[in-house]
């Protein structure tokens, strides 16, 4: 466990709080709306979007692999019922074809290997399961595309592992999943090389 991990872990949520309170948190409000029966999140984090799950869901998991993280989730996660699990999106501990809904908020930038992560996706829902993601993407405007690019080294260190220029909704619809709608946004507040999503 990295000193950088658990310092990040204490900071995150102060830095997400100005995006959050000016619109990033109606995004996910929206987004998990959808969310219905056996629920899995991966990449928690310290639990942003609990108050945001309906309550119609059914058993909600939250899969986190940074143990700092974890720590500041599972008191969070008590009041809503949910069961966390220290576990990277590439490995996630649940059996096959198991879960509804899948849900990934500003995660698969992280991963190590996104490939795998989606392939993991897969495996857990059961037919015609969905997975809901809002995620940072690579710009489409070159100019900022190409700072992305330039910003990247610099920009997973101090992201703990966020990568700032990665063509995520590329990623999804070449892993197999069917991509039914997509919304074109920018996360407000947010510094430019990650304000496309």
């Amino acid at each position: 466990m990295s000193l950088w991990g658990r310092a990040f872990a204490r900071f995150y949520d102060r830095a997400l709080r100005p995006s959050e309170e000016h619109g990033l948190g109606d995004m996910r409000h929206r987004l998990l709306a959808g969310a219905s029966g056996e629920t899995l999140e991966i990449g928690a984090g310290t639990g942003h979007n609990l108050e945001h799950y309906p309550e119609t869901i059914g058993a909600l998991t939250l899969c986190e692999p940074e143990e700092p993280m974890a720590h500041l989730l599972r008191p969070r996660a008590v009041p809503y019922g949910a069961r966390v699990l220290v576990a990277p999106a590439e490995a996630i501990p649940v059996p096959d074809h198991s879960i509804d809904t899948v849900v990934s908020t500003l995660v698969l930038c992280t991963v190590d290997d996104p490939v795998a992560a989606l392939a993991e996706i897969r495996r857990v829902l059961v037919p015609g399961g969905r997975l809901l993601f809002l995620e940072h993407v690579r710009s489409t405007d070159p100019a900022l595309a190409r700072s992305q690019d330039r910003w990247d080294p610099v920009w997973k260190r101090i992201g703990h592992g966020c990568r700032c220029n990665r063509a995520t909704l590329a990623t999804v619809e070449a892993s197999g999943l069917r991509v039914e709608s997509v919304e074109d946004t920018r996360i407000p507040k947010a510094t430019s090389i990650v304000r496309p999503a």
